[in-house]
């Protein structure tokens, strides 16, 4: 850790660069939830999208960056180097955000998606690598939960900004998708200027290949447990664009559908770093566990609840599930990789996520488009809570091994 961020971390209790991470983090959410509050709405109102096909661009958006998840962390294993790759994922993401509002038809839409996923893709794994690398083991937990609220507190200003402009202009979804620009810039300026890499990264040996058998046998096996936990929670977790449409299904006002994310963000980021905080003093199992809990309440809400209160219940439950997995989820994989393995690990997981979620939200659309929003919702409730009693299954094989 380089001395200025030492002194910062003295005062503040964690490193600047973690703090300058939580805040890009923040810049390109803000850019990119102000797009997703208003592209579901733009795709089937305006383009004439079905849901199914909603659920088929979402899915294959968000899991288009798998392969480059994979391959980013590892590239940043190899040559001990975090901070080149994720910019250029950051970079790219900014470069591809004037698509968004130029696109004339369902295909553009989907193309800009797939690019700027992938953009998330290249910068996910050596992002969370350099947040690990720039933190003591013993604040993992507040380190990820603290980017993960700062990177939700974008999320909950976007989707607000949208809402605001079409409360103006119903008409203005493309204005949104302009104004989502912005943001995107400071991100990547942001990046580049404030953070800094630790000057003991570990490197790999140049004739290593980025991937070998020997290297990932390196990975525990608590580490692979937590990966097919994490493919089984991401499966109960489809695109939040069902939690828009939900809105509409039960009569919310055009203006008022981006609400959704509102609502759901401030429940994550008010929960996010007291649990990572939190999971620094007890199991992280434990948080997981009660965080996939509360999906299960969310989803029986949404799909069962008939009135406002009751859909909103559940999309602030939504959100309290989410502060209380996903920044536990990255504390646990920096826990279990070894230290010149971590963008491995961090690929490893994300890059499993993403598929699973290219399959949660193609079911989802298609089960709502064959049956509604019950049978979408209840299926998610049903997985949810074989995540808990996987997650118990797994506590106790570790104690039984000591």
């Amino acid at each position: 850790m380089h001395e200025t961020d030492a002194s910062i971390s003295s005062r503040t209790g964690l490193p600047r660069g973690v703090w300058a991470l939580g805040f890009v983090s923040l810049f390109m959410d803000v850019s990119s939830e102000m797009g997703h509050g208003v592209l579901p709405l733009l795709l089937v109102g305006t383009l004439g999208a079905s849901m199914t096909q909603v659920g088929f661009i979402e899915g294959v958006a968000e899991s288009a960056a798998a392969a480059t998840k994979l391959f980013s962390g590892a590239i940043s294993d190899r040559f001990g180097r975090r901070k080149p790759i994720t910019l250029l994922g950051y970079a790219m993401s900014m470069l591809v955000k004037p698509l968004f509002p130029l696109a004339g038809s369902v295909a553009a839409v989907w193309i800009a998606r797939f690019l700027d996923r992938i953009g998330k893709g290249i910068r996910g794994a050596p992002r969370d690598a350099l947040v690990a690398d720039l933190t003591p083991p013993e604040q993992h937990g507040a380190a990820f939960g603290l980017r993960q609220s700062l990177d939700t507190v974008g999320a909950f200003v976007g989707p607000l900004i949208a809402m605001l402009v079409i409360a103006a202009s119903p008409q203005a979804l493309r204005t949104v998708l302009w104004i989502a620009v912005a943001p995107a810039v400071i991100s990547v300026a942001t990046l580049a200027i404030f953070v800094r890499e630790p000057d003991a990264t570990p490197r790999r040996a140049k004739h290593e290949p980025i991937f070998s058998t020997v290297r990932l046998r390196a990975l525990p096996p608590a580490f692979w447990y937590l990966a097919f936990v994490a493919a089984l929670f991401t499966l109960m977790r489809m695109s939040e664009a069902f939690l828009v449409l939900r809105t509409q299904d039960i009569g919310l006002p055009l203006a008022s559908a981006p609400l959704a994310l509102v609502a759901m963000n401030a429940t994550y980021v008010g929960s996010a770093y007291p649990a990572g905080w939190l999971s620094d003093r007890v199991p992280r199992e434990h948080l997981l566990a009660l965080g996939c809990a509360a999906m299960v309440a969310a989803d029986l809400a949404l799909a069962f609840g008939h009135g406002a209160i009751a859909i909103f219940a559940g999309i602030l439950l939504w959100g309290l599930h989410m502060g209380l997995t996903e920044g536990v989820i990255a504390a646990l994989t920096a826990d279990y990789a070894p230290e010149d393995l971590r963008g491995t690990a961090f690929g490893i997981v994300n890059a499993v996520r993403a598929v699973m979620l290219l399959s949660a939200s193609v079911l989802a659309g298609a089960l709502w488009s064959a049956h509604g929003a019950v049978a979408t919702f209840g299926a998610g409730a049903l997985v949810a809570a074989s995540t808990v009693v996987a997650i118990e299954i797994g506590r106790r094989l570790r104690l039984a091994r000591g």
